[in-house]
């Protein structure tokens, strides 16, 4: 029993692991903040169209009220089929603009995600890690098993470079031979 503990515990310490916070590395790395950017510009412009049609329909409900005694029962219900057509147009523009900045979100936090994933692969490789997992999943752990700011440097320095063809990544690494 006893030498059953003391074998596990070495096969323990001998395991690497290491932990990737990705949240983080989204707030963190250039790539995460441009993207953040990105979207933040999506969302500004397509605020700016819905604000315009919602100001035109705030001066269509305006001279709705004013002209009201004045106004022909044609005309009213021109107006009222004009505002309610904006109403629609503005509820499309919303969800429109809603399901555009989803879909780029996911398109560049996609991106981001996988140049990660070849990162932490490749520091996985390098550096003889046996697992590496990401830090959300983990209750507790040492804070050294935290490889985050390594992933976020090499995420950083890859999107200044030109991309290189992919390499063909061993399953395992290669046996020394003696």
């Amino acid at each position: 029993s006893v030498l059953i503990f003391v074998a596990t515990a070495t096969a323990a310490e001998a395991l690497k692991i290491g932990l990737v916070d990705l949240p983080r590395i989204f707030s963190e790395s250039d790539a995460g903040k441009k993207a953040r950017a990105d979207i933040e510009a999506i969302e500004k412009s397509k605020k700016a169209v819905i604000e315009e049609k919602v100001n035109a329909l705030k001066k269509i409900e305006e001279e709705v009220a004013k002209q009201s005694s004045v106004l022909s029962a044609e005309a009213k219900k021109a107006k009222e089929e004009e505002f309610e057509k904006l109403q629609r147009d503005i509820q499309s523009l919303v969800a429109e603009a809603q399901a555009e900045l989803q879909k780029k979100g996911d398109e560049l936090t996609n991106a981001i995600l996988k140049d990660v994933l070849d990162i932490v692969d490749a520091v996985g490789h390098e550096e003889g890690y046996a697992i590496i997992f990401r830090s959300e999943l983990v209750l507790s752990a040492k804070k050294e098993l935290d490889i985050t700011n390594v992933v976020i440097k090499r995420l950083n320095e890859s999107k200044g470079k030109p991309k290189e063809e992919p390499k063909e990544k061993p399953k395992e690494k290669p046996k020394s031979k003696k």
